[in-house]
Parts: C-alpha cells; sequence; structure tokens
C-alpha cells in the first residue's frame, strides 16, 4: 500500500521515528490509527446518543410539546454556571 502524505505530516513521523519512541515510521502510523480507531469507537455511541435524543425532540415538537426560547436559554446558563463551579472546586 502507497500512501501520499503532506511534507509536514512526514516530517512529524520520520521526528517520531528517529527520537528513539518508534522504531520506524510505520509504527508510528499505526499507532496514530489504533488511536484514530479508538477515537472512533468512542464517540460512535456518543453520536448516537445524540441522534437519539434529537428524534425525540422532533417527536415532541411535531406533538406540540413545546418550550420557550427563554426557558432553554435560562436552562443553558444554569448548566454553564454548574460547570463552572464544578470545575473551580
Amino acid at each position: 500500500m502507497n500512501i501520499s502524505l503532506t511534507p509536514e505530516l512526514e516530517k512529524y513521523i520520520l521526528q517520531k521515528s528517529s527520537n528513539g519512541l518508534y522504531h520506524s515510521a510505520s509504527e508510528v502510523v499505526r499507532q496514530a490509527l489504533r488511536v484514530f480507531i479508538e477515537s472512533e469507537n468512542q464517540q460512535t455511541p456518543r453520536i448516537q446518543q445524540l441522534n437519539r435524543e434529537i428524534e425525540t425532540g422532533l417527536s415532541e415538537l411535531s406533538r406540540g410539546d413545546r418550550i420557550s426560547g427563554e426557558a432553554v436559554f435560562s436552562e443553558i446558563r444554569k448548566m454553564s454556571q454548574a460547570r463552572k463551579k464544578k470545575s473551580s472546586l
């Protein structure tokens, strides 16, 4: 398999393989692919959950179950404040 890389990516891979952490450029690419696959595997369930939540919201909307924009933004502000408070602890 032949792969074309940008000069920047090629330079990065060569740096990683020459600094002793990896024995070859192939090893660097294999590790990068493993990390990429792991990341995708973690994202897929979250995307599926978000899609389910969107479908639920659209169903509620079509039934006429709505809340005002003001109420939505109020809830978002509360959630944001709670996150800020939690992160400052």
